[in-house]
């Protein structure tokens, strides 16, 4: 029973590895069409937080697009649609780290970042995830590494994301309303 399952996993990480790959290639190519999807209104949020979060350090402004769209929709459902979107787009790292060992520039990070989720677990990726950094990619391929349950990872992730996306949506409702005042 054991080579089954060490099979079956070896399996599920060349797919995560490759899905990884597939959603990074594909951004890059149409990175040019990506820019009109702000047009969509509360959809095309939605899916610029997919996709500026699904890239491994390949930025995308998702937060600049949370922050346009408080100045001209609800920031609560911005907030929330954005950090959702964000959050599904943070699980390419999670399956990148899941489907073993990945290209990274500087490992030491990821040491660095495996250390402290060692030490400190989701706070870690909780922490993260609430503040704009770099390093957030490197949260989800080592928690997918050290096999934090998907759902775990998702839901800490999906309310650091919220925390932020709430803030920008709102800094920017502000900034709007600031701007109009004014002009």
């Amino acid at each position: 029973m054991a080579p089954k399952n060490k099979n079956q996993l070896k399996i599920k990480s060349i797919l995560a590895l490759s899905f990884t790959i597939l959603i990074t290639t594909l951004v890059f190519i149409f990175r040019n069409k990506i820019r009109f999807l702000d047009t969509f209104g509360y959809f095309g949020i939605f899916l610029l937080s997919i996709i500026g979060n699904a890239t491994i350090i390949l930025p995308i402004p998702s937060i600049l697009a949370a922050y346009v769209g408080g100045g001209f929709f609800n920031p609560i459902y911005v907030g929330v649609i954005a950090a959702f979107g964000a959050t599904i787009g943070e699980l390419t790292g999670y399956l990148a780290g899941y489907g073993g060992r990945t290209i990274i520039e500087d490992p030491k990070k990821l040491e660095k970042i495996e250390k402290w989720m060692k030490k400190y677990g989701l706070w870690t990726v909780f922490i993260l995830a609430v503040i704009p950094n770099p390093l957030f990619d490197l949260a989800g391929i080592a928690s997918g590494m050290l096999k934090i349950p998907v759902w775990k990872y998702f839901l800490v992730t999906f309310v650091g994301k919220l925390i932020k996306f709430l803030g920008f949506a709102y800094l920017g409702a502000s900034s709007f309303n600031l701007i109009e005042r004014f002009v």
